[in-house]
């Protein structure tokens, strides 16, 4: 039978519930193989040479802090090297870099990342934003706001599964809670804390607007900013990842954040798309001036360019016309498409998941590098933030 012609038969709603469960079970077989031994993620370890790079030591500055005693020494190997965990590596970063960290006083920064189209890389620049910053010493929220669970795939939980209403926004948006707090879980990376997201969480497209119809006084834009109050002094950084749309969770998210930042291929229909977002965000921010009063301001807005291919030559091109439409917004570093960043997001994971790279050293650095440069750009953002407050109290 000639299979084009057999996919012309009537699917049945049976039949869209037997492919969901296929997808399931395979989607449990493919994580169990790709997150082993355990099945659930691991963070990485560090070199001596690695922590140095974090806290800003060479080898010796290192050696000598590790005489004191007072810092983690981390764990001896056969070879004489020493190797760090994760939360060793926050605790040197912590000390050696004070001066970075979040002042007395103030509360957390709330980074939201938006676009309209899917595979701009988006929820992995969340993911590598949230574990870059923790690198740093920082105390970091995730925030999954996608019912597609993403990120929280990222994080090695699956959304489908294993994710219950209360671990989401949804109670949120329902009404039964006023805080995120009973949603906030520890995540198998040391300093960034989850709040996941699940397909359930489409509810919340519905029960926003019913709310707002049958609720006096309600706000439906501010129902996520309200939820993040109680937490935010007990962080240093909140970042939100969001639906590919301009939903009400997408609303709430944008209306939640001091800052935004657009990942962008450059590529024709990915600057197109960006270009239909601004302005569908535009129209709705001014009804919601217009007509409920509300003011918003954002601390920063940037666009990042991502995926991108070194060998396209339109790519040129379309980044001149992002220079030209987000003039001073555009960040000075660029995500190269590469195997490497390829290969950590088949298992389920980011550049910073990677503990040894068994494809092209050059490859993987590149990638390493990008990376790195945007959590400093971004941790750079996020201390004008502070100080700007500050002055402002």
């Amino acid at each position: 039978m000639n299979t084009n012609t057999a996919t012309l038969a009537p699917q049945t709603l049976s039949d869209v519930m037997d492919q969901a469960d296929r997808s399931g079970l395979l989607m449990s077989r493919v994580r169990s193989a790709m997150l082993s031994p355990t099945s659930r993620k691991r963070s990485p370890v560090y070199s001596s040479g690695q922590l140095g790079a974090i806290c800003g030591l060479d080898r010796n500055q290192v050696a000598y802090r590790l005489q004191k005693s007072d810092l983690p020494a981390g764990r001896m190997l056969g070879n004489g090297r020493r190797e760090f965990s994760l939360s060793d590596v926050q605790t040197w970063a912590r000390a050696y870099r004070g001066a970075a960290m979040r002042p007395a006083g103030a509360e957390a920064v709330t980074m939201v990342l938006a676009n309209f189209k899917g595979g701009v890389g988006k929820t992995t620049t969340a993911m590598s934003v949230a574990q870059g910053l923790s690198l740093r010493g920082h105390r970091v929220l995730a925030v999954d706001c996608d019912p597609q669970g993403s990120l929280t795939t990222l994080f090695g939980i699956l959304p489908d599964t294993e994710v219950e209403d209360e671990q989401t926004i949804l109670p949120l948006c329902v009404g039964a809670e006023s805080s995120l707090r009973s949603a906030i879980r520890p995540s198998y990376w040391s300093g960034v804390d989850l709040v996941a997201a699940a397909p359930l969480l489409f509810g919340a497209e519905f029960s926003l607007p019913s709310r707002q119809q049958t609720e006096d006084d309600f706000e439906f834009w501010n129902v996520l900013n309200v939820g993040l109050d109680e937490v935010r002094d007990e962080y240093d950084v909140i970042v939100i990842d969001t639906p590919p749309s301009l939903s009400y969770v997408t609303i709430n998210a944008l209306m939640a954040a001091n800052g935004l930042l657009m990942p962008l291929p450059p590529n024709a229909l990915d600057f197109a798309s960006a270009s239909q977002f601004w302005r569908l965000f535009s129209d709705l921010a001014g009804q919601l001036v217009e007509q409920r009063g509300v003011g918003k301001e954002f601390d920063f807005i940037r666009v990042l360019l991502t995926r991108v291919d070194s060998s396209d030559s339109t790519a040129t091109v379309v980044r001149d016309w992002i220079g030209q439409t987000y003039e001073g917004k555009v960040m000075p570093v660029e995500i190269p498409k590469t195997a490497a960043a390829a290969s950590a997001a088949a298992e389920f994971g980011t550049i910073y998941d990677v503990g040894k790279y068994d494809g092209n050293a050059r490859t993987y650095k590149r990638a390493a590098e990008a990376y790195e440069k945007v959590t400093e750009l971004v941790e750079q953002l996020i201390q004008a933030t502070w100080r700007r407050k500050a002055a402002a109290a």
